[in-house]
């Protein structure tokens, strides 16, 4: 499969003209013209790349790729290396980040509640394509703690939470990765607790004083399931590729 026709076919798919975002989302890196082998994973660390060079894959697909505002524009140091990395092997490197966390049936917010076998699972502004706050809720109510536990069970880390209790809880919202700060909205959308992969020092202080359970259950944790899905949807979509999933742990 040509590179600009995976391309073409992710673009569509995850509807990339909607979104302003922080960073490129498609082809960051050019590589070989004909895909047949991609590596999917949840950040372009020189280990996730290092893990496709061995794979012999043809492209990268990754939910954090590169050229973030404020990094130094300059191909050099770690950046350096790991853009050469991909050069030399021929890698194509595709990134998609915010389309990635929208998406009502791949994205990272959907995978993330399913993941947690949450029920009614949809965005809290269902009007707004680019809405990144999600809801859903438990069958049934369970304690702050038993959550708690049933965040560990399922990602396979313990969260951080603001009450380790007996408080009951069922209706939750969420939104993955750096998105602590959406609390307020979801503080307004009257759920009784909300989960994000990280954690600010005035999270905990917002919670608590706003009667609601917050979780920080992990960057990476929360994020993993959005990047493997799409790679699933390809592999799918086209018998001719071949497609992994590579794992790489990151405790943030």
């Amino acid at each position: 499969m040509n590179n600009t026709d995976v391309e073409k076919y992710i673009n569509e798919l995850l509807n990339v003209s909607s979104f302003k975002d922080y960073a490129p989302n498609g082809l960051q890196v050019e590589g070989k013209k004909r895909i047949r082998k991609i590596v999917t994973g949840v950040t372009a660390s020189q280990a996730l790349i290092d893990a496709a060079i061995q794979l012999q894959a043809d492209a990268l697909l990754v939910h954090h790729g590169y050229f973030w505002p404020g990094e130094s524009p300059s191909i050099r140091g770690m950046k350096g290396q790991r853009i050469r990395s991909l050069i030399k092997h021929d890698i194509n490197l595709f990134a998609y980040h915010l389309p990635l966390d929208a998406h009502l049936t791949i994205g990272n917010n959907t995978q993330l509640g399913q993941q947690l076998k949450l029920d009614n699972i949809s965005p809290i502004n269902p009007d707004d394509a680019q809405c990144l706050i999600f809801h859903g809720y438990l069958p049934a109510p369970v304690t702050s703690s038993d959550f708690a536990a049933h965040i560990t069970e399922r990602l396979g880390r313990m969260p951080l939470s603001s009450d380790t209790g007996s408080r009951m809880i069922q209706h939750i919202a969420w939104c993955t990765g750096g998105a602590q700060n959406y609390i307020q909205q979801a503080i307004d959308f009257g759920v009784d607790a909300y989960i994000s992969g990280e954690v600010s020092e005035h999270t905990i202080h917002t919670a608590r004083e706003n009667n609601v359970i917050f979780y920080a259950a992990g960057h990476h944790a929360t994020e993993r399931y959005g990047i493997k899905a799409l790679g699933e949807c390809l592999q799918q979509q086209f018998s001719d590729l071949d497609v992994h999933f590579i794992d790489i742990d990151n405790p943030a």
